[in-house]
């Protein structure tokens, strides 16, 4: 079995989420976040099944990985002086 997650970020302003995450199990999409939303959202029928719990768990755990994806975005454009896109 294979678990990944996907981190995307783009620029603000581009009338698409700022970060978006995609969790990948053996290849096949079942949850979602981004950061229009600020939540996770089940993407397959087995998933749905798990408890509440788990979605107050993995909700902020996604948008610690957010902050930390932009911080370091920020970082990388100052390295190689890109102040925008």
């Amino acid at each position: 079995h294979s678990l990944q997650y996907l981190h995307t970020g783009l620029p603000p302003g581009t009338h698409f989420p700022e970060f978006t995450a995609v969790g990948l199990f053996d290849g096949e999409q079942f949850v979602y976040y981004d950061s229009n939303i600020s939540r996770m959202i089940p993407k397959t029928e087995w998933i749905q099944n798990i408890s509440a719990d788990y979605w107050d768990r993995e909700t902020p755990k996604q948008y610690a990985n957010q902050e930390v994806f932009i911080f370091y975005l920020d970082v990388i454009k100052q390295e190689f002086n890109q102040t925008e896109g």
